[in-house]
């Protein structure tokens, strides 16, 4: 039976979707081809009809995974004022409900130790969307010059990413929960610290 080319497409989106899932559920390496596309609904047989190869899925469902993270700060960040916007990717970022949730969560602290230790064109892929996050990070920052905001964004997703992945590595616990916290007062307090020049240039000025 020969299928429309939006239903082949319709399929290769759920492939996709499923396999972002379980990918930050379980680790790159965590769960095969052959359960991710009878997760799907779908044979092992198939799966060559959809990708060249396993990386080229892996690859596909990481970007797929970060698009849906920038998606989810884009909708958190049109809830405030500009000036509050940071604090409110932190905020949500940093909470329980991020941590008990890898699956849905944010790919960097889920799954950023294995990419490291992906081929190069994995590598590279994932690195393009973290500079996408880089950026859109630095937009919520709106005070500071372009190359002082975007400074300043790297060390607040570092801290977040890093937060998350000691929060979950504690389990649900009180000391999962003191990682929480601190990170979170750590963030803020970076976000809400003027630079240096900023300063002086105050100073200057009165």
């Amino acid at each position: 039976m020969r299928y429309s080319r939006e239903h082949k497409q319709e399929t290769h989106d759920r492939i996709v979707k499923k396999a972002s899932v379980r990918l930050r559920e379980k680790g790159a390496h965590g769960i095969g081809v052959a359960d991710l596309m009878k997760e799907a609904g779908l044979t092992h047989g198939g799966f060559y009809a959809h990708f060249d190869s396993r990386e080229a899925l892996v690859i596909e469902a990481f970007g797929y995974a970060m698009d849906r993270s920038m998606e989810h700060w884009r909708k958190q960040s049109d809830q405030v004022a500009p000036e509050k916007q940071l604090t409110q990717i932190v905020e949500t970022y940093l909470s329980t409900l991020h941590r008990d949730n890898p699956g849905h969560g944010c790919s960097i602290p889920a799954l950023g130790a294995e990419i490291a230790r992906e081929s190069p064109k994995t590598r590279k892929a994932f690195a393009g969307k973290l500079d996408e996050m880089v950026e859109m990070m630095t937009d919520f920052i709106p005070n500071l010059p372009r190359k002082a905001a975007r400074k300043q964004a790297i060390a607040t997703l570092a801290t977040m990413a890093g937060t998350m992945l000691l929060a979950r590595i504690a389990g649900s616990s009180e000391l999962s929960d003191e990682v929480l916290k601190a990170g979170k007062d750590s963030a803020l307090e970076g976000a809400k610290r003027e630079p240096k020049v900023t300063v002086a240039k105050k100073a200057k000025q009165s």
